[in-house]
């Protein structure tokens, strides 16, 4: 399958990789019929899919059933009024059927928003409106079933909402019964063209209202970076990205790149993470290879892991957050295996990684995806010298790279103001090595100017999360006369110094930033809470917390 999209699939070396990578992107490319179809075709009884949940159950699924039930589930939503060009959000959390309902709305030529079931009302009537929603389909659950229920009377663009479960409420249609007794499947002729959208997902910055992020159909073909050079996937890989199908992170590892290589897709639908459940499920199943936030991986390093077959793991990759260099020297103690950190955001695919031909530096994002031309511009427009820190910035004049977003839906000022001048602004800041490796200091809304230092939250949140005391922290800027800003740190302290929240403590976390990391990033000034605000996708809000200091 590769052989159709890359001038040269196999590299020797990273410089290797980066002379000679090359996309081959067909006229009216669509993920379904060009991936999906096709393996159907090619190897019908080829493994697409394992799913299995907290209650016991499994299903395997070839390419060849997902070609059917995803056909099923076409005709189905053509039967009902759905067809191309419409918007229909999908609340499926880690259901089998997102699978069927993504692939069946790339045939038909629909988009998709992919959606959390964390929203409530509030946040419902937001999105339908801002993209005018035809269509919700959301796993029947009492709690998800309620929110939308109540935000339906200021919802007028919603005409159906399906039910994937055992519970149907009045006015809602059953999924499985509309694909069981669907008709036939009729391959939709020019369902798309490269350019038409694919996905609309939105983004919950921490300012604002969420953005539109808007990928079109091309999209999944910059996943093929993603699933084969970063997370170093193959034709008998059975890979976990840990994430809910309500956020991107989901078809980054867990449909396009992968599928695209002929992986398996492994699926555990929990209700809840337990780091002991999930290394039961890497030693039942035997994964070869596991993608997982920071978070994740501080989870599963305090448990007893040598208590686990993990022999399979032959892959680690990491993402979502900057990751403490503390933790990769633990799991590589545990497991043998080096993480492989990888940067990207919404409006992109992979941006910088750490590849197989390279030797990882923990709390590194890695080095340049040559599908990107990557650089760093300091806030006066000039490129960041090494060491200095600057916007990390794509530079499109000469291509503009597929995987690159086309802009937040329905807001022009917002997409000219990340996309301009022929360059996209990732408002994330960064520094950049002698050997080319990225390093991450925060956004740049929230990087603190002290006395002449410009100071990354993340370089002193690393700091601070090495304390035993440190159970999750944020770092913000609070004004001051003489210094400009000074650091402030916002701490939630582990159960073992609840009792010892005080002077006496501050001094010390003060006294091991200060050993830590350069003695000028320490807080200042510490405030211990029960809860820090968050997005609702868990990004911290800095801004909320800046806002209270302000009051």
């Amino acid at each position: 399958m590769l052989e159709k999209y890359l001038q040269q699939t196999q590299f020797t070396d990273f410089d290797d990789f980066k002379a000679n990578y090359k996309l081959i992107v067909p006229e009216n490319f669509n993920f379904a019929y060009d991936v999906v179809d096709e393996w159907a075709a090619k190897e019908p009884n080829k493994k697409a899919l394992l799913w299995t949940n907290d209650k016991g159950e499994c299903h395997e699924f070839t390419f060849a059933e997902i070609k059917k039930y995803s056909d099923q589930t076409a005709s189905y939503f053509q039967s009902i009024g759905i067809k191309k060009g419409d918007i229909v959000m999908a609340i499926l959390k880690r259901r089998y059927e997102f699978w069927f309902t993504i692939i069946a709305l790339h045939k038909i030529g629909a988009i998709i928003i992919p959606a959390t079931h964390l929203l409530t009302k509030k946040d419902l009537i937001y999105r339908n409106n801002a993209a005018d929603i035809k269509a919700i389909i959301a796993v029947g659950e009492e709690t998800i079933i309620k929110h939308i229920n109540d935000s339906m009377p200021e919802s007028p663009s919603v005409e159906f909402l399906i039910s994937v479960g055992s519970i149907v409420p009045e006015n809602w249609l059953d999924f499985h019964k509309g694909i069981d007794s669907a008709a036939p499947f009729t391959k939709v002729e020019n369902a798309n063209k490269n350019d038409d959208p694919l996905i609309i997902s939105f983004t919950s910055g921490t300012t604002g209202d969420p953005k539109m992020v808007t990928l079109d159909c091309v999209y999944p073909l910059a996943h093929i970076v993603t699933a084969k050079y970063w997370q170093n996937l193959h034709e008998n890989s059975l890979h976990l990205t840990i994430a809910d199908t309500g956020w991107l992170k989901a078809v980054w590892g867990k449909l396009y790149g992968q599928w695209i290589v002929g992986a398996c897709v492994f699926v555990y639908d929990h209700e809840k993470f337990t780091p002991a459940d999930m290394l039961e499920m890497i030693q039942k199943y035997r994964i070869t290879s596991l993608c997982a936030p920071p978070t994740i991986f501080r989870f599963l390093i305090r448990e007893n892991m040598t208590n686990y077959d993990l022999s399979s793991l032959e892959y680690c990759t990491i993402a979502g957050e900057a990751l403490n260099p503390a933790v990769y020297e633990q799991f590589l103690k545990l497991t043998g295996i080096k993480l492989k950190e990888g940067y990207g955001q919404s409006e992109t695919t992979l941006s910088l990684f750490t590849s197989p031909w390279v030797e990882p530096k923990p709390g590194s994002m890695g080095l340049i995806n040559p599908h990107y031309d990557v650089d760093l511009l300091t806030p006066e427009g000039r490129q960041a010298e090494v060491g200095e820190q600057g916007q990390i910035v794509i530079r499109i004049d000469k291509r503009y790279p597929e995987g690159l977003f086309k802009g937040y839906y329905r807001n022009t000022s917002l997409t000219n103001e990340a996309l301009h001048d022929n360059v996209y602004y990732t408002g994330d800041v960064a520094w950049r090595d002698e050997d080319g490796y990225f390093w991450f200091v925060g956004r740049a809304d929230d990087v603190i100017k002290s006395s002449g230092y410009r100071i990354g939250p993340f370089e002193v949140e690393s700091a601070l999360m090495t304390h035993p005391a440190v159970v999750e922290c944020a770092i913000t800027g609070v004004p001051d006369e003489i210094r400009g800003q000074i650091v402030k740190a916002t701490i939630i302290l582990s159960m073992e110094y609840k009792d010892k929240a005080g002077e006496a403590l501050v001094k010390e976390i003060q006294d091991h930033v200060k050993k830590v990391t350069a003695p000028y990033k320490y807080p200042r000034i510490i405030e211990f809470v029960e809860s820090l605000p968050k997005t609702i996708s868990g990004k911290i809000r800095r801004t909320e917390i800046r806002e209270n200091d302000n009051k």
